[in-house]
This record gives structure tokens, C-alpha cells and sequence, in this order.
């Protein structure tokens, strides 16, 4: 196996790896790479989880393959390296879909179990490792087939890649009623009225873009977003445009900021509307500008996103307040009323409301999310660490309660410490409290 010399990044592009990296094109190349490192897939996310400083690391994403599909129950079998939508993509028109997709179809099979990811359905169908019924993993003593009855399975879902190189996984695909979305479109004029719309919603899935520019008695407005899966036929999405370069500072500057959260707010009219759009278009809207991270500039950005309970969300709002205050805020945020269902000891799902807004890399961000993380913890919530950049140890221990269960498998699945990256090794999460 080739191994190359390569500098990378996570998808915030504000941290950075300089290491190995092989790119594996067949099953029979993973035992000996097992050996090596830990496995990669796209690196969508956003800081550190999938950089590997001074080590190596196994690009799984040539690994992609369909290996069987039982169309009565819809159990998927497919690669670690497939992307979720490309998975959406061919089995859509055949009546079945993701159980769970995340803002990008550019995640892979691999990287959604090591994150556990979740998406615009949780309240109602949980992460996606609930919806994984086996898995292949690939340690330094060979493979293993897992199945959610193993402690192991249970760490490798949300388990940051820790375990082994997963290989492949089975997968139980969701019913659709269609290939395309049904969307209806509210206006929240405010904080209470979006979390009121949240809550009542009944549709299978919903989220709310916040204006998290606004201030006053307009704090909180946004769009609530229900979808559901029906037939029809709509344009496809038109080929995806490319960011060629690092756009400058004032492309993000407040007042332009500002300017488009209010035109983005009141294109929704104030009865609300209902819309049909494609698959691709509801699930991952900003897949159809390639390198839009681009956007932010050389430096790159931060995404914060925690989670709190329920009764925590005054808290929450505290939170916007001070976002809405400091002008540092993106187009980007979003807000999603979450179900108690998680996969594994670090998966982060709770039951509550989850917060998510991108700022710009600069020093007055950093310091502002450290207060935000600060607000979370007091608040008895959690940082998503598919996300998070700039978190320390301390405080993220506290946040997940079940470390020391994840980390009592993963010292015996990997006891010479192979698997470590940039974001373990950050937040010390291969040490015992």
C-alpha cells in the first residue's frame, strides 16, 4: 500500500494535519492497514475528529461499494466509504432512504457511525447507529462481525473511530413514500413562538433556520421547516457550483450578514406556503455549492453546536442573545427539537434542543464560543464533537457521563493507542478520569 505524504484538514479548514495518508481500493488491503492507524472518510467534520497529526490514516472513501440490498426488509450491506447521498440517490426511486441523513450527503457510512450522526428526523427515529444491525471492524488482531448485542458494537457507534477500521456495515434502510419532499414553510417571529412550532410539529421531519443576527423582541425568529417523503416529479437539482477560491473578509461582514437573514426570513410568506422539492435539495441544501466552506475565507470557520435538556431552554437562549449581540454570526444556524435516542456511551443526542451557528476563525469567535460551551455546561448539556475545534478536556468529560464504559472498550479493542487523532488526543479522551 502506497502511503503519501499530505497536508489536510477538517471541513472548518481552521485546523489543520500534516501525515500519511493511504487510499485503499479493496477489502483485502484493510487487515494490514489496521496495523497503521485509523480510517477516514470525507472529512466533513468540522474540526479535528478525522486529522491525524504525524501519524497515519486510511482514506476509506474509495470503498464504496453496494455488497447486497434485501428489498423486503430493507437492510442495506455497504462499504464503510459510501456516502449517504449517494445511498439516497439510488434506493429513493426504489421506495426506501437513509433511516437518518445528516446537513451533507457527502458523509460516509463509516464517518455517520463514528459520529453517530443525526438529522432533521431525530425526535422520532433516533441516530443513525439505532438503525445500524451489524457491522465489520478491523482491529490489530483481524475482524470482527458485530452485532448491537456486543459491548464493542455499542462502542464503535459514536465511538470517534477509536475501535478499529470498520470495513462495512448492514444497514436497515426507512420506507419512503416517494422521491420527492413535501415541504411546508412557517415564519417564527420570535424565540418562544420557534420552539412553540418545534414542539407541536407532528411531521416526520422538521427543522428551524434561525436568524441568529436578530436582537430585541425579533431574537429568535427564523423558518420552521416539516417534510415529509410523496411522489411527484420536480426539476433535479442543477450540477453543484464550485467555490474556486478563498473569498475575502467582507464577504461574511455583519451588515451583509444581516441583510441576508432578513431577505432569507421574509422570502417565506406570512401565511406560511407549502413546496415540492427534491430529496437532495431538503436533506443537504448546501451540497449544491462545492467548497462552500470557501466562503469564510483562508482562515476557515467554527461550527458550535451543543444540546441541552428541555427545561434548559432559557439557557439556550441566553446563548442566541449573545450571539445575536456580538455580530459574529453566519447564515448558518440552525435549531432542532431533539428525542432522548442515542447509540453509544459518546454519541451526543439528548432530549432537548439543539443549537448550531458557524462563525468566522477569528480571536473574538474563539472567545465567544468559549462562553457558549461555559453556557452549555452549566446548563447540564453537551458539545457535538463532529463539530467542535476548541473544546478543552475538562469540560467535555463532565458532558458525557459514559465515557469511562466507552473507554474501557476501546483500551481493549486498541490497547497500543493506533486508532488516536487530533481530536482525541485534544481532549484526552483516551485517559482514564
Amino acid at each position: 500500500m502506497t502511503w503519501k505524504r499530505t497536508r489536510y484538514a477538517g471541513w472548518g479548514r481552521a485546523l489543520w494535519a500534516d501525515g500519511e495518508l493511504a487510499r485503499p481500493e479493496r477489502q483485502r488491503d484493510l487487515p494490514a492497514l489496521a496495523t497503521e492507524g485509523p480510517a477516514i472518510g470525507n472529512r466533513r467534520s468540522y474540526g479535528d475528529a478525522a486529522l491525524v497529526s504525524g501519524g497515519r490514516a486510511s482514506d476509506l472513501t474509495r470503498l464504496d461499494r453496494i455488497l447486497g440490498f434485501d428489498e423486503e426488509t430493507g437492510i442495506l450491506h455497504v462499504e464503510a466509504g459510501a456516502t449517504l447521498g449517494d445511498i439516497a440517490r439510488l434506493f429513493a426511486p426504489r421506495g426506501w432512504l437513509p433511516p437518518v441523513m445528516p446537513g451533507t450527503g457527502f458523509a460516509t457510512v463509516g464517518g455517520a457511525i463514528a459520529m453517530d450522526v443525526h438529522g432533521k428526523n431525530h425526535h422520532g427515529a433516533g441516530s443513525f447507529g439505532q438503525h445500524v444491525t451489524e457491522i465489520e471492524l478491523l482491529g490489530p488482531d483481524g475482524p470482527r462481525t458485530l452485532t448491537p448485542e456486543d459491548p464493542l458494537f455499542r462502542a464503535t457507534m459514536g465511538g470517534l473511530g477509536q475501535t478499529g477500521i470498520l470495513s462495512s456495515a448492514k444497514i436497515a434502510l426507512k420506507r419512503a413514500k416517494g422521491d420527492v419532499m413535501m415541504v411546508t414553510e412557517r415564519r417564527a417571529p420570535d424565540w418562544y413562538s420557534h420552539l412553540s412550532l418545534l414542539d407541536r410539529s407532528e411531521a416526520t421531519y422538521v427543522v428551524g433556520w434561525i436568524d441568529a443576527t436578530a436582537t430585541g423582541e425579533a431574537l429568535g425568529r427564523g423558518v420552521v421547516e416539516e417534510g415529509e417523503t410523496g411522489p411527484g416529479l420536480v426539476p433535479r437539482p442543477k450540477t453543484a457550483r464550485r467555490v474556486p477560491l478563498d473569498a475575502p473578509g467582507a464577504a461574511l461582514a455583519p451588515p451583509v450578514v444581516k441583510a441576508f437573514n432578513a431577505l432569507y426570513y421574509r422570502r417565506v410568506p406570512k401565511s406560511g406556503r407549502t413546496v415540492v422539492r427534491p430529496i437532495e435539495t431538503f436533506f443537504f441544501p448546501l451540497d449544491k455549492i462545492r467548497d462552500w466552506n470557501r466562503l469564510y475565507g483562508r482562515r476557515g470557520f467554527h461550527q458550535f453546536q451543543c444540546v441541552v435538556p428541555i427545561g434548559a431552554a432559557d439557557a439556550l437562549r441566553a446563548m442566541l442573545e449573545r450571539v445575536a449581540k456580538s455580530g459574529l454570526a453566519s447564515p448558518l444556524a440552525v435549531l432542532k427539537r431533539m428525542g432522548p435516542g442515542r447509540a453509544g456511551p459518546m454519541s451526543f443526542p439528548m432530549e432537548g434542543y439543539t443549537l448550531a451557528v458557524d462563525f468566522p476563525n477569528r480571536l473574538q469567535a474563539a472567545r465567544l464560543i468559549e462562553t457558549l460551551e461555559a453556557m452549555t455546561e452549566e446548563a447540564g448539556g453537551r458539545l457535538y464533537l463532529a463539530k467542535d475545534a476548541l473544546a478543552g478536556p475538562e469540560r467535555v468529560r463532565g458532558m458525557y457521563p459514559e465515557h469511562a464504559d466507552w473507554l474501557d472498550e476501546v483500551t481493549k479493542a486498541d490497547p497500543e493507542g493506533r486508532y488516536v487523532t487530533d481530536l482525541v488526543r485534544r481532549l484526552k479522551l483516551r485517559e482514564a478520569a
